[in-house]
């Protein structure tokens, strides 16, 4: 069967699937997760891995799917992940091609699992890294483990994950002055730092635009001190910068104040199963009902074509129509 094109109302063509498969995080991150007191799903709750598999397929095989990254809260926490891996890494498009597949993690187990990550398939891998400086990284991550990112960071490059990105969200008055740090950081060791303004789904509702490091005033920071000029990023959220003298690249996303809405190609599925066709989208569609109720693939098929068709132009934040979702980021999935 040919891969029939997912084109949502705006003509953007779909075909990124980010995956959720927890809520739980070993972290507690101030910009993603209160302190203390998540409602954690129950394990039958979560989508069992044949689940997310066969999501995965229908999409894939259905419309064309490139791109698969799974997402959590902390996906490494899930038992078996590399299991899973196995099951998405074997998945080829119409034409054969097999799928993009990557993670998004803290990094604080991959000394443990990046071999078998590897080796089960997975390609790509983005580390949330948030501070360089211990005391300043225990604050945010609400977890005195920089340590162990770091010997996580080192295991994934010695399991020959590449490229490795890292993600940095900025705030205001916290971690801003790291900026050129990163780009050393990065440079040093082949790593691809990616900086990311601060947006509206931390859980204690206290987000405001002044804390919002804009991603040009990153550019400038880095450029001062290491040379680069922009390259087309194609669909990535992320500008991308090379380093003039040759020595890698790093990435801004700027989502407040720039937003990537034009070109989005992108749908998320909740560890519990719920289709969100925007990180800031207001309504889920279930798949979860369908997958254990006796749905066929062709009817798997219509409602995420279905959900796609509901998609909106873009998330509107910093205008009076904006809409904060009811979940926080690990509810939601990174």
């Amino acid at each position: 069967m040919d891969a029939a094109p997912l084109i949502d109302p705006f003509g953007r063509r779909v075909r990124d699937l980010r995956i959720s498969i927890t809520d739980r995080c070993n972290f507690r991150c101030t910009y993603c997760m209160p302190a203390e007191g998540m409602q954690w799903l129950a394990r039958d709750e979560l989508l069992r891995f044949e689940e997310i598999a066969r999501v995965a397929r229908v999409c894939v095989e259905r419309f064309g799917f490139t791109s698969i990254r799974l997402t959590g809260g902390e996906p490494t926490v899930r038992a078996h992940l590399d299991s899973l891996v196995a099951m998405l890494a074997g998945l080829r498009t119409p034409d054969g091609a097999p799928v993009d597949l990557a993670m998004t993690t803290n990094g604080a187990t991959l000394a443990l699992l990046a071999p078998a990550l590897s080796a089960a398939g997975l390609q790509r891998l983005n580390i949330s890294l948030d501070s360089l400086v211990a005391d300043r990284f225990a604050r945010l991550a609400r977890r005195d483990r920089l340590s162990e990112v770091l010997e996580g960071i080192d295991a994934a490059v010695a399991a020959g994950f590449r490229p490795i990105k890292l993600n940095t969200v900025l705030i205001r008055g916290v971690n801003d002055d790291e900026v050129v740090d990163f780009a050393r950081f990065g440079r040093e060791r082949g790593l691809v730092p990616r900086f990311i303004e601060f947006m509206p789904l931390d859980a204690d509702g206290s987000w405001s635009a002044h804390q919002v490091v804009p991603g040009d005033e990153v550019v400038e920071a880095i450029t001062a001190v290491f040379p680069a000029v922009a390259v087309d990023p194609g669909p990535d959220p992320a500008t991308t910068w090379r380093y003039l003298d040759g020595k890698g690249s790093f990435g801004v996303i700027s989502s407040v104040t720039k937003p990537f809405c034009g070109n989005c190609d992108r749908v998320r599925l909740t560890a519990e199963g719920q289709l969100r066709t925007c990180l800031f989208a207001t309504d889920e569609h279930d798949l979860r009902d369908l997958l254990r109720n006796g749905a066929s693939d062709d009817q798997l098929a219509d409602a995420v074509a279905a959900a796609v068709g509901t998609k909106w132009a873009g998330h509107a934040i910093g205008r009076v129509n904006f809409i904060r979702p009811a979940r926080s980021m690990s509810q939601i999935g990174g």
